[in-house]
């Protein structure tokens, strides 16, 4: 019988022999090993312990360029501004502790070009960020293979996330059978004290309370014994370790009692002991897994494939349309959106007419008719109708994409206070472990008995079991996860658990004006006209900026237009975010945007009006003066008072004129208006803020980018541009202030149930430990308690769902 160097594996046939004499059960073994050892990973050996490395055979799967595109390709993201820059998620299989995430993350991240690298212990979901001019995709393959694991599409873990409930569910069941059959035996033994069982029936009742014990033991318990285990290999004492030792130290000394004819022993406490804390933590992982669920919804919304025809000079007619990989869809390819269809690109509508279903979205219940020149956004249900629509962007840059990639990145980052609490446990473990041998070493010296009548090694048990810091580590993640499930049903997208954190110690938030604290659906009052100019021009100017004061502008000419005129093509259009766009037509110089931004280019003008204004130029002359107006939001003037009674104080960040601005914030109660703002202007003034007070900006298009990054918390809303929904730490959906309100709420009482919790788990310790140590709790009411106060966490936690 031979063993494997790598997988310890034991094996009967030739062994394969490296040039050292090492023994391996295949040539993959041998080659891991080699590999691992000439790549200086040798040390990955070490944190596993020898004989129970328990390690998956290599798999002999080789990718090559071709072969990885098709199985990966849908999965990798492309940086817009950087293609070159990808992103790929993938299901790591063969993980299954600590020792495989250390030697997959020290391997992929020594690869040259690998930019970032995340691996999730409970999904072994691995995100990697790297530069594909540096390294290939099949090069990142190819190497987790190469250190012995197997790398799959990652939506394979759907599958083996349900193969992990089934098998907690056979071991729960294995338990609770047990238990209940064990009891029956325990009170025939409890009661043969009083009745005058004879000895020889005793024995009989121990061998069958040892045969019902260790099933729950050896089966339902071994997922806490390899837990323990490698966090031992990694030199730290978890709370697997504590509950491993007391459930082994029960059942082994009860074996010793057993054999030497004791007529006391413990089965039925080791296996009560078992059933209790794995349905403690079943519960916990059931509850885990709902509120990670609702973090994943979006993600069942894709589909494969489109009806699409590359880009057209032309709106081809239906027939032309053929099925297409939603992945090879590019900016101006044409798309068909048919009845029962969910739109995967944003777009804009050029023929058809159809109703449409956001509930998947943004929660809104009651379809809205689209038609031609209406935005689409990815994500949509056609409920009943057909649209052709071009698309604005690729799949990696649609809405719903990057919806889905803030949700998907969202288990990744851990909030600060988690990080503390988890510092708290790893130390905990070793006090824990020295308050044990404290009380066995006090007990077993001491001349007196325990209060409960327990020995020495019974109160040992106690305290070890007692005090798992169980809720002291699920204090703060259950409570992240179940807060951003429920803002999600909500409509609400917080990009990580650290953002809940950061929103709830903030002081001040700002709002940016058009299309957050206003509907942005401007609407030209009236003009002036200085000299006579081609309308064509003006209504092409206006149709290449995304402004919507541009768009009104737009769509005004087309409504009144003096005389029939034909639109012209631009040249050289150079948009400038938040101040105005310039162009060449017809070999003309034209520009439009606001007073500042033709003042800048020569014209000369009044500041004489308290409207928002669009200024056109045609020819370097100011030819043309618009007079818009904007309808306020619904709830908005409710939605500040709200904000204002949690102690925020709100400001206004505009880039309409001060007067404009002043007039807006006063009839909404806003503290303090900015006004006549560009861009770079709101983010200095962020900044400028952040020096006194943590601030959350909202805002919705692209001239708030630089604000929303420059923020503790930027919010946008979700009408806004789509890159500014990318690069943001919440998305409110729905577009209404009230979820801003509800957001904020959420915040903050997550961030207090998290206190309670913290504060539930130490006071919990804090008495719970004197009691045991001093004898007054038996080891069976000890894994009752620490399984009560786990489960006290959860159910505190839930409350952030408003149902407990």
């Amino acid at each position: 019988m031979f063993v494997c160097k790598h997988c310890a594996g034991h094996f009967e046939a030739e062994a394969v022999i490296d040039a050292n004499g090492n023994e391996f059960c295949c040539n993959g073994c041998k080659n891991v090993y080699a590999y691992l050892n000439s790549q200086g990973f040798g040390e990955f050996y070490s944190k596993l312990k020898k004989g129970e490395q328990n390690l998956a055979k290599p798999s002999s799967k080789h990718f090559d360029k071709q072969s990885a595109g098709s199985m990966f390709s849908k999965l990798l993201r492309r940086d817009e501004n950087s293609p070159f820059i990808c992103e790929l998620e993938v299901l790591i299989s063969g993980i299954h502790c600590p020792a495989c995430i250390w030697l997959n993350e020290k391997a992929l991240s020594n690869l040259e070009g690998v930019l970032e690298l995340n691996i999730s212990a409970t999904t072994s979901k691995a995100r990697v960020l790297f530069d594909e001019r540096k390294t290939a995709l099949e090069e990142i393959l190819n190497l987790i293979i190469a250190i012995g694991y197997d790398p799959k599409p990652f939506n394979a873990i759907k599958s083996a996330k349900n193969s992990l409930s089934r098998e907690h569910y056979a071991r729960l069941i294995v338990a609770l059978a047990c238990s209940m059959n064990i009891t029956w035996v325990a009170i025939a033994v409890y009661s043969g004290y009083f009745e005058g069982l004879s000895l020889g029936a005793k024995k009989i009742l121990h061998f069958a309370e040892f045969v019902l014990a260790s099933p729950p033991v050896f089966y339902t318990a071994s997922v806490f014994y390899r837990s323990a285990l490698s966090s031992l290999k990694l030199r730290q004492i978890s709370m697997d370790v504590n509950v491993s030792l007391g459930i082994l130290s029960v059942y082994f000394y009860s074996v010793y009692a057993m054999l030497s004819g004791s007529e006391q022993v413990y089965f039925d406490s080791a296996c009560m002991l078992v059933t209790f804390i794995f349905a403690g933590k079943f519960l916990q992982t059931k509850a885990t897994q709902k509120a990670a669920q609702e973090l994943e919804n979006i993600s069942s919304l894709f589909v494969e494939q489109v009806m699409s025809v590359k880009n057209n000079s032309r709106i081809p007619s239906i027939s032309e349309f053929k099925p297409c990989d939603v992945s090879e869809i590019k900016s101006g390819d044409f798309v068909l959106l048919r009845s029962g269809e969910r739109a995967m690109i944003d777009g804009v509508v050029l023929s058809g007419e159809a109703s449409v279903d956001n509930s998947s979205i943004n929660g809104e219940s009651v379809p809205v008719g689209i038609s031609k020149d209406d935005a689409l956004l990815s994500g949509a249900l056609c409920a009943e109708g057909s649209v052709i629509y071009k698309a604005t962007s690729s799949f990696q840059g649609s809405f719903l994409n990057k919806l889905s990639k803030l949700l998907s990145n969202a288990s990744f980052a851990r909030a600060q206070i988690e990080e503390l609490a988890n510092k708290i446990s790893s130390h905990f473990g070793w006090a824990i472990l020295g308050l044990c041998v404290v009380s066995f070493v006090f007990w077993s010296v001491a001349n007196i008995s325990a209060w409960s009548g327990a020995n020495a090694f019974g109160i040992a048990i106690s305290v070890l079991v007692i005090a798992c810091p169980c809720a002291l580590s699920l204090a703060t993640p259950i409570a992240t996860l179940v807060a951003m499930g429920t803002a999600t049903k909500r409509s609400i997208v917080f990009k990580d658990a650290k953002v809940l954190e950061t929103l709830a110690k903030c002081d001040i938030i700002a709002f940016d004006k058009t299309g957050t604290l206003s509907k942005a659906n401007l609407k030209v009052l009236s003009e002036q006209r200085f000299l006579p100019f081609d309308d064509g021009a003006l209504l092409a100017l206006a149709s290449a900026s995304t402004h919507p004061i541009s768009k009104a502008v737009a769509s005004y000419i087309l409504e009144n237009a003096l005389s029939p005129f034909r639109q012209g093509a631009l040249e050289n259009i150079q948009n400038i975010a938040g101040k105005g766009i310039t162009a060449t037509y017809k070999g003309v110089k034209i520009a439009g945007g606001s007073a500042a931004f033709v003042k800048s280019l020569g014209a000369s003008l009044a500041d004489d009006s308290s409207s928002s204004e669009y200024y056109f130029m045609y020819d370097n002359k100011l030819v043309a003066r618009f007079f818009l107006d904007d309808e306020l939001r619904e709830g908005a003037k409710a939605s500040i008072k709200e904000l204002k009674k949690m102690g925020l104080k709100v400001l206004m960040l505009s880039g309409d004129k001060q007067i404009v601005a002043s007039k807006v914030a006063s009839e909404l109660g806003i503290d303090k208006s900015h006004g006549e703002l560009n861009p770079e202007q709101k983010a200095l003034l962020i900044k400028e803020l952040q020096k006194s007070a943590n601030v959350v900006m909202v805002g919705d298009g692209i001239n708030d980018i630089l604000a929303l990054k420059s923020a503790n918390v930027g919010i946008a809303m979700g009408s806004g541009a789509s890159v500014s929904v990318g690069i943001s730490d919440v998305v409110l959906l729905r577009d209404e202030l009230s979820d801003l309100v509800f957001a904020l709420r959420q915040a903050k009482k997550t961030f207090k149930v998290i206190k309670e919790n913290l504060f539930i788990s130490l006071v919990y310790n804090a008495l719970s430990i004197p009691l045991a140590m001093a004898g007054f709790i038996i080891p069976l009411f000890a894994a009752i308690s620490m399984s009560f106060s786990s489960l006290l966490v959860v159910l505190n936690s839930l409350r952030l769902k408003g149902q407990l």
